[in-house]
């Protein structure tokens, strides 16, 4: 069977399917894939994908040679393919247009006898994941990462617009940011080293450097967790900005989320209609977002849990829980500022409230609709020896942070930053159920392949 492509296709533009719009009326090229096919009569229903969305094709029988009818009749599924044909707008369609196909050349065809694992049919969550590498091609996935990857740009975007130098920390570090307990170890030529869980101590000394800076890159917690908002591995971005307090850094992140979700929705409409994803419910997301302090939210849930909306009780003096965090955001239309936790179960670095000790200038950042949180952050201590005091009190050995002690040493000032998790944003922004959609290749407690 002849399956080469007509001479004439050069003439046509190549064009992608999100550009499609741009073509009406025009014969164009097409490069992707064969997503689905139906048949009616004398009608086939191609629809293909490129990455860059899905288009239905049209075949009648009378209108293409005979051999190409054939040819897109026998296709199978996830074959790869150039197609021409004319661009013909619909407002029926998903893409507003369909293509008339012309012509159909085949690069690489999915033998019948192996057919793609992953059919239109329901599968186990199990099954999908062990076929993650093809997963990803299904449009619901590719739009999700088509939306991460807005929210990726969008975050660097703000930073890189609003003086912001984007400085690197390493991956492999001496010692620890969040606690021991949570560290990959490495074996570094002999010498124990951790995979990162943060970049804040690099960056901090970056910003007594530039001023205003922010890192961006992948941070591992070794947490044996299996709830739907944990991974093992996933990209932190961190903003740290010397001179700055606690006040300034919850003004940054409303502005922060909120050009992210603009942008996303700006950009990004036609996916979130694919991920099925209520886009009314991110048009609410301008600043100013509510402040609600630890006591304020405390109180809250006990008095949720004494009409019965919770089913345990919140032991105050606890970090709160996933089922607190749903709760406590579940109650606002857009993230909540939780504020001043107290200072015995926050990271040693914080700086304590001058008006009660007792608590620490943080803030956590809950997303709305019970995501829970999405930005941890906090002023950080300024002083030496009360930084060595709680490096100590956290029975944490000095040697591994004496750099980080040399910051206090040598022109100290108060400064502030936070990090945001991007699959925990990616989920609130789509509207996830779980973590391990948000990003190409879910590592989880019990998964690292493929």
């Amino acid at each position: 069977m002849d399956e080469t492509i007509s001479s004439t296709t050069s003439t046509a533009p190549v064009t992608t399917i999100a550009s499609l719009g741009q073509h009406e009326g025009q014969t164009v090229t097409l490069r992707g894939w064969l997503y689905n096919l139906r048949e009616s009569g004398k009608l086939l229903f191609p629809i293909f994908r490129d990455g860059t969305g899905t288009v239905q094709g049209i075949v009648p029988k009378s209108a293409v040679p005979p051999e190409v009818f054939e040819r897109i009749k026998t296709l199978t599924q996830e074959s790869s393919v150039i197609v021409r044909g004319k661009v013909r707008a619909d407002k029926r369609a998903p893409g507003g247009v369909e293509l008339d196909v012309e012509d159909l050349e085949i690069v690489g065809r999915v033998p019948e006898d192996a057919p793609f694992p992953i059919s239109l049919k329901e599968h186990g969550v199990d099954f999908l994941m062990e076929h993650r590498h093809l997963w990803i091609r299904t449009p619901r996935q590719a739009a999700i990462l088509r939306t991460r990857a807005e929210i990726m740009r969008a975050a660097q975007e703000y930073f890189d617009t609003h003086g912001f130098v984007r400085t690197d920390p390493p991956i492999l570090t001496p010692a620890a940011c969040e606690g021991t307990s949570t560290l990959f170890p490495v074996d570094y030529f002999g010498d124990e080293a951790y995979l990162t869980q943060s970049g804040q101590l690099y960056i901090e000394s970056t910003a007594m450097a530039l001023g205003k800076v922010y890192s961006f890159g992948p941070t591992f917690r070794a947490e044996k967790s299996k709830t739907r908002r944990h991974l093992t591995e996933f990209w932190m971005i961190e903003p740290e900005v010397a001179f700055a307090g606690l006040d300034d850094i919850m003004v940054l992140a409303e502005e922060f989320l909120s050009h992210i979700v603009q942008r996303v929705l700006e950009h990004r409409a036609a996916d979130l209609k694919v991920i099925g994803r209520d886009a009314t419910k991110l048009e609410a997301i301008r600043p100013p977002f509510p402040r609600v302090s630890y006591d304020e939210a405390a109180k809250m849930l006990d008095e949720a849990f004494k009409a019965g909306k919770l089913e345990q009780e919140f032991q105050y003096g606890n970090d709160f829980g996933s089922p607190d965090e749903t709760y406590i955001s579940s109650q606002f239309d857009r993230p909540v500022m939780i504020h001043r936790y107290p200072a015995d179960i926050k990271a040693f670095y914080m700086e304590p409230d001058p008006d009660n000790a007792k608590f620490a200038l943080c803030v956590d950042v809950l997303a709305p609709e019970g995501y829970g949180e999405i930005i941890g952050g906090s002023q950080r201590i300024d002083s030496y020896d009360l930084l060595k005091q709680r490096i100590e009190q956290h029975g944490l050995p000095l040697a591994p942070f004496e750099w980080y002690l040399d910051l206090r040493r040598y022109g100290s000032v108060p400064h502030a930053g936070f990090g945001m998790g991007i699959e925990r944003a990616v989920a609130w922004i789509c509207g996830l159920d779980h973590v391990r959609e948000t990003i190409p290749f879910a590592r989880t407690l019990n998964r690292i392949y493929p």
